[in-house]
């Protein structure tokens, strides 16, 4: 296993402190603190499986939908990659889990981020995984297409590519596909899996979802 610095090394990443990741102020500060408070009052068991990343980790209701599993959800709309790495400290290595599930670079691409530096920030985030919470499976769920985003698809698209051929080296990260299933016969996104703005999962997007991701949750 290589150390966190020969892994970001390796794709010619720098490690960077996760404090340093994103200039204060955060806009996302009170989010963590919300969390932090939860944590407070009462603090999940340690070995819990984490969902970590934006909206459609945030919107995907974990306690219906996997009851009884132990999944944590540290989802805060809006987040990016950097955000993810930024607050890794915070939301993510205190819980100890015993898999991690992200969603981030939706919001990186639709704000103009190039594909590259989603795949920079990934490698990032595992760099710390693997720093801080060694022989931690890491499962990557790809960046959704929607219509509300169809514009920047390709981009996003290349992000994910960019992104599989990293995991693709490292047998404890995986890449989940849940975007084939959302796409109708056309390529193109099917409606009665969407909500009304066209970019965040219905009800029935994440019935899909959950139905990809059950079997990969370690018991």
């Amino acid at each position: 296993m290589l150390g966190a610095f020969a892994f970001s090394v390796t794709y010619g990443v720098g490690v960077a402190d996760p404090a340093e990741e994103a200039p204060p102020p955060n806009p996302f500060e009170a989010d963590i603190r919300a969390f932090e408070a939860q944590d407070a009052e009462s603090m999940p068991p340690e070995r819990q499986i984490l969902f970590v990343g934006s909206s459609s980790i945030r919107m995907w209701n974990t306690d219906k939908w996997f009851p009884d599993r132990g999944i944590i959800n540290r989802g805060f709309g809006g987040s990016t990659m950097s955000d993810a790495v930024y607050f890794f400290d915070r939301i993510v290595a205190p819980y100890r889990p015993r898999a991690i599930f992200l969603y981030e670079g939706d919001n990186d691409i639709a704000g103009g981020r190039p594909a590259e530096q989603v795949r920079d920030g990934f490698v990032r985030f595992a760099a710390l995984v693997e720093e801080k919470l060694p022989g931690t499976p890491l499962y990557y769920l790809p960046i959704k297409p929607s219509a509300a985003r169809w514009d920047v698809v390709d981009e996003m698209r290349r992000a994910n590519c960019l992104i599989n051929v990293v995991i693709r080296d490292h047998e404890w990260m995986h890449y989940v596909d849940t975007n084939e299933i959302l796409l109708g016969p056309g390529g193109t996104p099917r409606p009665e899996l969407y909500l009304e703005d066209g970019l965040h999962l219905s009800e029935a997007g994440y019935a899909l979802w959950t139905d990809i991701v059950e079997p990969l949750l370690p018991e």
